[in-house]
């Protein structure tokens, strides 16, 4: 089981229900492929350092997970075949990137 972190920015028109239900999509989709999420974030509307698909805003949504590799294929494609999607990104993350993350979900934690 590899530790991921996934990134993305969903279109600034959707409504909160068309949102809660994207997100929800992608955390099925990788939930049914086994894997485990450790955390999940909304980071809510953040304006764009340049237009994408001509919207200079977006919603942005973070993910930790661990899964086995071959399931970031198939959830990737979901989000390249999704048009509520302008980007995403996933990552791998090394002992590193996971203490750090570990770092920032327990400072998070304090904060609220």
């Amino acid at each position: 089981m590899n530790h991921y972190e996934t990134v993305f920015i969903l279109n600034p028109v959707l409504s909160d229900e068309q949102i809660k239900e994207t997100v929800k999509k992608y955390e099925d989709i990788l939930t049914s492929k086994g894997a485990k999420m450790i955390s999940k974030e909304d980071w809510g509307l953040k304006k764009l350092a340049y237009a994408i698909q001509h919207k200079k805003s977006g919603f942005y949504h973070l993910f930790e997970f661990t899964v086995d590799g071959e399931a970031i294929n198939e959830y990737e494609l979901a989000f390249r075949r999704d048009e509520r999607i302008m980007r995403y990104l996933t990552v791998k993350l090394d002992k590193h990137a996971v203490a750090w993350a570990e770092r920032r979900r327990t400072k998070l934690k304090k904060e609220a």
